[in-house]
């Protein structure tokens, strides 16, 4: 095992910039999962760890070892890609063993550790088989099994789950979450799907245009997102996102102005008159009459236990979405109404980050 620092991590692609200076500390053993949208540097960042971009500024320590300019195969680590990258003239048994053969161990070694690793990954019976003879998430595992048998300090993965399907998906995420307990070994998972990361991971790395936008574990995120970005990255569905105005403000907070004119208080520090977007979750909207948010349902989502109700509002400007219970009736165009606690509500400034919090 081993812990990853990387200071000021900057990577320019002639005048692009794919990575803004970045900082990020992994300890001994962590799994953490590195979300964003598409291009947002989470994949380049993971390629400057393994040594497979070189850096255009900064530093990455590997266990207290400074690697910026080491060679990939000299760092200790090992890389999952989403394309498994077998060799289809090789089995199952001679793809794990390719790294330790490359590394020229004995073969007793190689024989004793790719039976062990085949062992814990259930690929024993499949040892004899190409790769063409197994399923997606038999060939992602034999991809796994070649990475770990090297033993390294830190596993990369670079959206592994991406080319299966739903049931293998999650099938594959309870396999990572065994691999590691049994393994502890630090681990950098890159995904697109925050579901993969809420459920696998320690802490969560939310990018975002080349930067790091927020660092922390799962439900801090999902309970207090810094930035627009980190809102609309966590939770499924997403954050409703309302654009709003800063209609006056008190000792106690704000009073936010929706575009249908309702008033909604919250506890914030901003100044009367500043654009603003007020966030809230589907599942924090209450149902209520009277209530600020609402609208005809243009969707509705039956999906067992729970269902969500998609809302058009002429005057808020945007659809919302509403968690309801799964035994709920709903017919298209029914207008509905909910309120949202003030304790449920955050509001982010033009810049996109929260508006602080005030301590009442």
């Amino acid at each position: 095992m081993a812990d990853v620092v990387l200071s000021e991590l900057t990577k320019r692609f002639g005048a692009i910039t794919a990575l803004e200076p970045s900082s990020l500390s992994i300890d001994d053993g962590e799994f953490v999962a590195i979300v964003g949208p598409s291009g947002c540097g989470k994949s380049t960042l993971l390629r400057l760890i393994a040594g497979l971009e070189e850096p255009s500024g900064g530093r990455i320590m590997i266990d207290g070892r400074d690697v910026t300019d080491v060679a990939p195969a000299e760092r200790g680590l090992a890389m999952v890609f989403q394309s498994y990258a077998l060799y289809p003239h090789l089995t199952v048994a001679e793809n794990i063993a390719f790294p330790l053969r490359v590394a020229k161990k004995p073969k007793a070694e190689v024989a004793e550790r790719v039976g062990a690793v085949a062992e814990t990954l259930g690929l024993t019976p499949f040892l004899s088989r190409r790769p063409r003879a197994l399923s997606g998430g038999q060939r992602q595992r034999v991809s796994i099994a070649r990475a770990i048998v090297r033993e390294p300090k830190v596993l990369l993965l670079d959206e592994p789950l991406s080319n299966l399907d739903v049931d293998l998906r999650v099938k594959m995420r309870h396999e990572f979450a065994r691999l590691h307990g049994q393994l502890a070994v630090t681990m950098i998972y890159v995904t697109h799907d925050q579901v993969e990361a809420m459920t696998l991971a320690n802490r969560i790395v939310v990018m975002n245009a080349g930067r790091i936008e927020q660092v922390g574990a799962p439900l801090a995120l999902y309970d207090k997102p810094a930035t627009l970005a980190v809102a609309r990255a966590i939770g499924s569905p997403r954050m409703n996102l309302l654009p709003a105005t800063i209609a006056a403000v008190h000792s106690n907070g704000a009073d936010i102005r929706l575009p249908s004119g309702a008033l909604m208080p919250v506890a914030v520090a901003g100044e009367a008159g500043q654009p603003v977007t007020l966030g809230i979750r589907p599942e924090h909207l209450v149902p209520d009459a009277g209530g600020a948010f609402g609208g005809a349902v243009e969707l509705f989502e039956r999906l067992g236990p729970l269902s969500f109700a998609h809302l058009g509002s002429p005057g808020l400007g945007t659809t919302i979405v509403a968690q309801l219970p799964g035994d709920r009736r709903i017919a298209l165009g029914e207008i509905l109404s909910f309120r949202g606690e003030a304790a449920h509500l955050h509001v982010f400034g033009e810049d996109g980050r929260a508006l602080p919090r005030l301590t009442l």
